[in-house]
């Protein structure tokens, strides 16, 4: 809302307007999933406003930043392993550190000889 504007005066203004604004109670949690990782609102007001047939979600709060951890398959650890010629172990802990990269993961274990 506006500071200093009455709130009544507001809700007839957005009426006018064809707003429709309603506070969603009670919000636990709110995750937003990315391919880099979530972010996770523990604590947020979450509003919804329709405004000419579009429907908005308002969130506001701060959120945390997870990370995503890469899904590393098992033909890829193969690969990693057999190209540098090192153990399955060895290749899996270093895609991981590159998260998922295959030439960042060989050029690493190639370097260490």
């Amino acid at each position: 809302m506006i500071p200093g504007m009455n709130p009544r005066k507001m809700k007839q203004m957005m009426k006018q307007l064809g707003m429709d604004v309603r506070p969603i109670e009670d919000v636990q949690e709110i995750v937003i999933t990315t391919p880099q990782g979530r972010y996770v609102f523990d604590q947020a007001e979450v509003a919804i406003m329709k405004m000419q047939g579009v429907t908005t979600w308002q969130i506001t709060g701060e959120p945390r930043f997870e990370e995503a951890t890469a899904v590393i398959p098992d033909e890829d650890v193969i690969l990693v392993a057999e190209q540098a010629g090192v153990s399955v172990e060895k290749a899996r802990s270093t895609l991981e550190t590159s998260k998922g990269d295959i030439a960042d993961a060989i050029l690493k274990l190639a370097g260490n000889d």
